[in-house]
């Protein structure tokens, strides 16, 4: 980023890129070169407007990757960086995203250790700053006992669970374990969005070999949101003969997912049995006490003294995920330092009664998701939770069910106990549907997309 700015700059604009090229330099100690190099470099910084700092992605792929895993820690970083609290308004510019460069894929070290290209896992992933919990205690039981001796024990190894709850920090302990007793260890970190895009790639360029050498010549095989190859037939396909040519080669394969395998609902048949084949753990949101206890332990981490009290406070009184979590501390610290006052229980109210208090980034209510819905499609609420069978009105409720599980994660039970006490193989049947309309009608995935947005909209 250069250094030198024009005349018609506003002081604001300078003070805010400044502020990104240190927040910056911050993450680049957090995150993977790859990673780096491929989502959060390319950011463009725009103009400061009050309390909102307006970034520009280049393309869609940064645009989702950015919005979905690391928009929360940019604000804070940011917050932090200015001295009060700031919100960011990403937008998607329509520049194509640079051909792959494979000195900075994600791929990862499947070479010599001084390869450019070589993964390496973010230094506050590991094992000791994974706080434990009933929550996710089979989980974190599971990538130990693989990072011990992988290929040996739970293979594969599927974890699941919301974002924001600790998946990525596991795959990357796993890889760090392995790598500090063997730096020459042959592995692959890769997400299997990523995976999608350089295989289309391999198969444009006429790169298939070399991208499956890569892929498949390794000791272990780490895969994120494995979710995102759902309904890519061909993909799928790679995955499987992937899958398979490491597994019967007793090579080491952990996969992580938003959901389990079985509600996989556009996933071939044949890769979800191998998903289930061996441990298949779930972490769940965790109670107040266990997520005092991850405050507690990222403020020492950033040198910070949070009396427990506090912390409460922030666990008790902050919606939203873990990430959303660290984000509060870090607008705390920020409002600390900027008004000279003590971090103590006065300070902490303050913060949640602005910021949190507002039901913005509190999980949407089950009515509110209803009346969203009709609201879309012209219907009341209550024919949307009736019996009626009208096409509209079956259409804009099996809509309704997909938000709903999207969002509150509940049972189907559950579910189908919100409309009208229904079986919870209605329900579904009805994401199901949906899912499979999602993939293939690009306007109804534009509308659920922008309901689940507006049902956020402080997010």
């Amino acid at each position: 980023m250069s250094d030198q700015y024009s005349l018609d700059v506003s002081a604001d604009s300078i003070r805010l890129r400044e502020a990104w090229e240190r927040a910056l330099r911050r993450l680049k100690e957090e995150v993977s070169d790859s990673y780096y190099q491929r989502f959060l470099k390319p950011l463009q910084v725009g103009e400061l407007d009050e309390d909102t700092a307006v970034f520009d992605a280049p393309g869609a792929f940064v645009y989702e990757w950015v919005r979905e895993k690391f928009l929360g820690r940019i604000q804070a970083l940011l917050s932090d960086e200015l001295g009060f609290a700031v919100s960011i308004d990403l937008r998607k510019s329509s520049r194509e995203r640079p051909p792959l460069d494979p000195a900075t894929s994600i791929v990862g070290p499947v070479a010599s250790q001084e390869s450019p290209g070589k993964f390496r896992p973010v230094e506050k992933y590991r094992f000791e700053t994974f706080i434990s919990g009933q929550s996710n205690r089979l989980a974190l039981a599971g990538a130990k006992a693989v990072a011990a001796a992988p290929g040996e024990k739970y293979n594969p190894l599927f974890i699941y669970g919301a974002p924001g709850l600790g998946k990525t920090h596991l795959l990357h302990a796993i890889a760090r374990k392995i790598l500090e007793r063997d730096p020459q260890f042959s592995l692959v970190y890769v997400s299997a969005q990523q995976f999608a895009e350089d295989f289309v790639q391999a198969l444009q360029n006429n790169r298939i070999d070399q991208f499956r050498r890569a892929q498949r010549s390794v000791n272990v095989w780490l895969v994120d949101d494995v979710q995102f190859i759902a309904g890519k037939d061909r993909t799928q396909e790679e995955v499987f003969h992937t899958f398979n040519h490491l597994h019967q080669t007793g090579k080491q394969i952990v996969l992580c997912s938003d959901r389990p395998p079985r509600e996989l609902h556009l996933l071939d048949e044949r890769l979800r049995s191998r998903f289930e084949s061996s441990l298949v753990a779930d972490i769940q949101p965790p109670d107040t006490p266990l997520r005092c206890a991850i405050l507690l332990s990222k403020a020492k981490q950033e040198g910070v003294e949070l009396p427990h009290d506090v912390a409460m406070v922030l666990a008790d009184s902050v919606p939203g995920n873990i990430r959303i979590l660290e984000g509060a501390l870090t607008k705390l610290v920020a409002q600390s330092s900027l008004d000279h006052r003590p971090i103590d229980v006065a300070l902490a109210n303050e913060l949640v009664a602005k910021y949190y208090q507002s039901g913005g980034l509190a999980r949407p209510s089950f009515g509110q998701i209803v009346d969203a819905v009709g609201k879309h499609f012209n219907i009341p609420s209550d024919d949307i939770k009736g019996t009626s069978r009208k096409a509209p009105i079956a259409h804009a409720r099996h809509v309704a069910v997909y938000i709903t599980r999207e969002i509150t994660k509940d049972s189907w039970k559950h579910i189908g106990g919100l409309f009208g006490d229904r079986d919870h193989t209605s329900m579904m049947h009805a994401y199901q549907k949906v899912s499979e309309l999602v993939s293939r009608d690009r306007d109804l995935q534009a509308a659920v997309r922008m309901l689940i947005r507006n049902l956020y909209p402080d997010a």
